[in-house]
């Protein structure tokens, strides 16, 4: 007879405890030093695991790198874990807080933006990809990393787009709300594309796989509409009590996310299915979540965001090869969604001052980004250079949105019907 499994030992739950805190300690500060200077607070939690890691303290220091940050793949997979569930718990809460009523509302201009911001960064990610070039070695099916590499063109980032709108009192304006919805629609897009191009990195392109990882998704979401709506309205009926809706909310985003990753889906796709089933059909009082939203935002999304900036190493841009295909990614990814979101506002006859601010907004990647990237390095789709490009993505173009959005916005004169609107509740950052 097998006996029990035995605990972690003395000092791996050492080196975890000092890991843990460490981490979390340089990302808060490095956090609320980025919201002093109006940067995204995941800039800063990026960093920390940046300057922790090979891209800093390795070369300065690195016999107390071996000891915070130890190769053992076992001891980095007690980090992964605690990553794990505050990223999906972060999905599943930026989609509690997403207004589908908005989306039907200002239907017809949003989707033209929308696919328009979709259809031409996907195009040019493709073309990338499949470039010649030193983000690819033999190892990798080409088709499938230019398809990832597509995806991670055309999403947008919904909680660094609502809290940038929001601090900038933005939000009740009709770009913001435009932007918002747009933005929902390119992140429900992302997450399916996302999921249907992890199950080829995982089982091959072939038509009977890719078909059938379609027709996971499309199960998934007629599962959640027909089983789910009813199901989870009738869950938070008897939930009772903070304590209870926060247990409830975490339980469904977790279960959830378990499904689509037996499905072979991506995780985080059904925990932003969870979270939108929650926010629209469960309907908990804002209040009872906020302790779940505290714990996720300040303790466990910074230790998945250091975790990222941890595998980074920035020392890679010293290779002009390195340096010259981050160049050429990002531009690709920042002309790719002011020119799609430029043409879709364009062609909703919206003024070239609104298009810039739509495209500014949208091209925001932040948090999605970083999971996007996350997903690749653990598929082996992207190896430690493509990485670490793709997080200076979501860096920068966080990074340009306020900036680009003040000068627009300046040039827009707020509507009467704009002015009588209540400002809209941000999602979380």
């Amino acid at each position: 007879m097998t006996g029990p499994v035995p605990p972690l030992g003395a000092h791996s739950l050492l080196s975890f405890l000092l890991q843990v805190g460490v981490l979390l300690l340089v990302a808060v500060v490095l956090g609320r030093l980025a919201v002093r200077l109006k940067m995204p607070p995941v800039v800063g939690e990026l960093c920390a695991g940046i300057l922790l890691g090979p891209s800093l303290l390795q070369i300065v220091a690195p016999g107390a790198a071996g000891w915070l940050v130890p190769h053992d793949a076992e001891q980095f997979h007690l980090l992964d874990a605690i990553g794990q569930i505050g990223v999906l718990l972060l999905v599943g809460v930026t989609g509690s807080h997403l207004d589908l009523g908005l989306v039907r509302r200002r239907g017809a201009t949003a989707v033209k933006i929308s696919v328009s911001g979709l259809v031409v960064p996907l195009v040019l990610g493709v073309g990338t990809g499949l470039l010649p070039s030193p983000l690819t070695d033999g190892s990798r099916d080409r088709t499938v990393f230019a398809l990832f590499l597509a995806v991670a063109m055309c999403v947008s980032a919904i909680p660094v787009i609502a809290k940038t709108l929001f601090d900038m009192n933005l939000l009740h304006r009709d770009i913001g709300q435009l932007t918002l919805v747009a933005g929902v629609v390119d992140d429900v897009f992302g997450w399916v594309m996302l999921s249907i191009v992890s199950v080829m990195a995982t089982t091959g392109l072939h038509a009977a796989n890719v078909a059938l990882s379609v027709a996971y998704v499309l199960g998934v979401l007629l599962f959640a509409a027909v089983v789910g709506r009813p199901l989870t309205r009738k869950i938070y009926q008897y939930a009772q009590g903070n304590a209870a809706v926060v247990g409830v909310t975490v339980i469904l985003i977790l279960l959830s996310a378990a499904g689509t990753q037996a499905l072979g889906l991506e995780a985080a796709f059904g925990a932003f299915v969870a979270g939108i089933l929650v926010g629209e059909w469960g309907k908990p009082d804002p209040a009872a979540l906020a302790p779940l939203r505290a714990v996720v935002l300040a303790v466990l999304a910074p230790i998945f965001f250091a975790t990222a900036g941890l595998r980074m190493n920035l020392t890679a841009l010293a290779r002009i090869e390195v340096l010259g295909a981050a160049l050429v990614v990002l531009a690709v990814a920042v002309a790719g969604k002011f020119a799609g979101a430029y043409l879709g506002a364009r062609a909703s006859r919206l003024s070239s001052w609104e298009a810039l601010a739509l495209g500014a907004g949208m091209n925001a990647r932040g948090v999605i980004e970083v999971i996007i990237a996350t997903v690749g390095l653990r598929l082996g789709v992207l190896n430690s250079e493509t990485y670490t490009i793709i997080i200076l993505v979501a860096v920068v173009t966080s990074l340009m949105a306020p900036p680009i959005l003040r000068v627009a916005m300046a040039r827009i004169a707020p509507t009467a019907e704009e002015a009588g609107r209540q400002p809209v509740a941000a999602a979380p950052q």
